[in-house]
């Protein structure tokens, strides 16, 4: 009788271990009620007298009756039937042999009983049928072909035999070395229940794939593989009851990890509290599964404490973001503002020395501004560098000959073609396209060079010019038509969210809000004629939400600090004084900020990029105003929490 095979699901190593368990204990419950019998001799279990397929070959032979053909058409049955599959005509090879045995009687007898000329004694007579039987044999050529035939089908039949007992030998070989891995698995110590299960389904189904044996190795091998069947399920039995202390263990040290993030989530420092929570979340990972019908509830509050310390550090990144976009403004607007004071070659030294003060001045500005997004930083800060750098060489290159003056812009134009040459290869369309334009504009604000050489160095800048315009071509000639889907999702979030009615619940409207942004950055680029208008007209709908929430936003923030500091436990007086300090030093730096810009601001004149400037850093200004009230606000709820604390003591 074949053992029952247990197939356990593929799952996350997270839910997978208690559906396995169950199994293994189920199949060690079937195990341990089961009994086996040792096969008999001559039972039909697994092997048999005669395969299976033989077998049914020959319930399904054809019958045919032979009874009227003569021996000549019977030789001609028996060599049609050596075509056939050998397993397949025994019995009508074995009527074939019987009816023309018959049929050779009858013929000996008839040629017995016809008279014997010449035979005068009994001893003649004997003679002379000896001769004429022998006569007879010698001049019977059907029961000849009928030999031939016949000890052609015997040598086909011993053949097939032949073939059947070396396989058998080969199916025992692999019987057993289907038993020594059994013996492996039930004996290994540190096969997983899950794995172990696969391993042993794995072998039940080769077992049941391999042919018949030997007849006299059926019973040994039979009760070889029983035997290690039984040790293996032994083991799970023992592996069941250590895993579910192990999944107790697990749960106990999660329900930990969740007490502890829950805790980050009023940590005061963002960076601290996100750094923590990726020490939890990989102790989580280290940590092993618990029972099943409490792992989802245990995931779940760890991922809601994770969230909540996700989206402080998400605001609190976005505010910075906001803050080195308006610093990247401003740095171009100084760019902007440099690349105008260079852009004609002074024709005096006064000129020359009343640029580089200018210029220098400009600088001073740069360094009051702060930090830029770091992907651009570089580039920015290339740029402006150069703007000076260029000045620089160009005043240098002023006050020399001709001939020099010509050779620097040769070395020049080589860097460019170099650089145009690296970009060329590129594919991050919009820098490189934005970096290969400035290089053409430093091209043509280039002086001439030797006339033997101008061609050859324009031809070689014009070639990776144009060699990249061509790749860019070709790439947005595929996204064309991806655009145009994103178009039409775009219409149709900006008509989502302008037939959207906001209620009083300001935390909802802020989460309707965001969700709108997130599925706008989703739907990807749109063609270039319709982005602007798509980007102000979103941008617009969205201001205009944001303005009725600013005075919200600013009590949410009150209520949120009154709140913290009402569950702070421990040496609260410590944290008190540390925060006063920490606020203070906080307004002092703003203050001092805004008398920097204001100072600053005197030193612009009055130019269209100026204007843009000063509107930037005014910005700036209303930003650290409204900073200031808000930590002079926190000032005060700090002294209201002293002086009730006083009053309760």
């Amino acid at each position: 009788m074949e053992e029952t095979i247990l197939n356990s699901e593929n799952q996350e190593e997270i839910r997978e271990n208690a559906p396995v368990a169950e199994a293994a204990a189920e199949a060690i419950e079937t195990t341990e009620t089961r009994t086996e019998a040792p096969v008999a001799e001559g039972e039909n279990n697994e092997n048999t007298s005669k395969p299976a397929a033989a077998e049914a070959a020959e319930q399904a032979e054809p019958q045919v009756d032979y009874s009227g053909y003569s021996r000549a058409e019977l030789v001609d049955a028996l060599r049609a039937l050596l075509d056939e599959d050998v397993t397949a005509i025994r019995s009508r090879v074995a009527d074939i042999r019987n009816y023309f045995n018959a049929l050779s009687e009858t013929k000996d007898e008839e040629t017995a009983e016809e008279p014997v000329a010449d035979a005068e004694t009994a001893e003649g007579t004997v003679a002379a049928e000896g001769n004429q039987a022998e006569q007879h044999a010698e001049e019977d050529p059907v029961a000849d072909e009928f030999r031939k035939l016949y000890g052609r089908y015997r040598a086909m039949r011993q053949q097939h035999h032949e073939a059947v007992e070396a396989q058998k030998k080969k199916n025992l070989e692999a019987k057993q070395a289907l038993i020594e891995e059994m013996r492996t698995l039930a004996d290994s110590d540190d096969e997983q229940v899950r794995h172990a299960m696969d391993r042993f389904n794995d072998i039940q189904e080769r077992w049941k794939a391999i042919g018949e044996v030997p007849r006299e190795e059926m019973n040994n091998l039979w009760q070889s593989y029983h035997f290690q069947i039984e040790q293996f399920f032994n083991k799970l039995k023992i592996n069941r009851e250590l895993r579910a202390l192990d999944q107790k263990k697990n749960l106990e040290q999660k329900i930990e990890l969740c007490e502890r993030a829950e805790e980050l989530i009023v940590e005061p420092s963002v960076t601290k509290a996100f750094k923590a929570l990726q020490d939890l979340r990989a102790r989580w990972k280290e940590t092993g599964p618990v029972p099943s019908e409490q792992n989802e509830e245990i995931w779940q509050r760890f991922c809601a404490a994770a969230n909540q310390i996700d989206q402080r550090r998400k605001e609190y990144y976005d505010q910075r973001k906001e803050e080195m976009d308006n610093n990247l403004l401003a740095k171009q607007a100084l760019i902007d503002k440099a690349e105008e004071l260079t852009a004609k070659e002074p024709g005096s030294t006064k000129e020359w020395n009343d640029l580089t003060a200018a210029l220098d001045e400009l600088l001073k500005v740069w360094k009051t501004i702060g930090t830029v997004p770091r992907e651009v930083n570089e580039e920015i800060w290339a740029k402006f560098k150069g703007i000076i750098d260029r000045h620089y060489e160009a005043k240098k290159e002023h006050f020399g000959s001709i001939r020099d003056e010509q050779n620097a812009n040769y070395q020049k134009k080589v860097e460019l073609c170099l650089k145009a040459e690296a970009i060329a290869k590129r594919e991050d369309w919009k820098k490189a396209t934005e970096e290969l334009l400035q290089l053409q504009k430093e091209w043509k604000e280039t002086g001439a060079t030797n006339r033997k050489v101008s061609e050859k160095i324009w031809q070689r800048f014009r070639a990776a010019c144009d060699e990249f315009f061509a790749k860019k071509g070709e790439f947005f000639k595929e996204r064309r038509t991806s655009e145009a889907e994103n178009l039409a999702k775009k219409e149709a979030i900006l008509a989502e969210l302008k037939a959207h009615t906001f209620g009083d619940n300001r935390e909802e409207n802020i989460e309707v809000i965001k969700d709108f942004q997130r599925r706008w950055a989703e739907a990807g680029f749109v063609p270039m004629a319709d982005k602007e208008r798509l980007h102000k007209e979103f941008r617009g709908v969205i201001d205009g939400i944001f303005e009725h929430l600013k005075i919200s936003a600013r009590e949410a923030e009150e209520t949120a600090y009154r709140e913290r500091l009402h569950n702070i436990g421990g040496d609260a007086k410590k944290f008190v004084n540390n925060e006063r300090q920490e606020l203070t030093e906080r307004i002092e730096k703003l203050r001092n900020d805004l008398a920097l810009w204001e100072n600053n601001l005197g030193f612009l004149a009055s130019s269209k990029q100026a204007d843009l400037l000063k509107a930037e850093f005014e910005k700036k200004m209303q930003g650290a105003r409204q900073q200031i009230a808000l930590l002079q606000a926190k000032l005060r709820i700090l002294k209201e929490t002293e002086e009730a604390e006083k009053k309760e003591e």
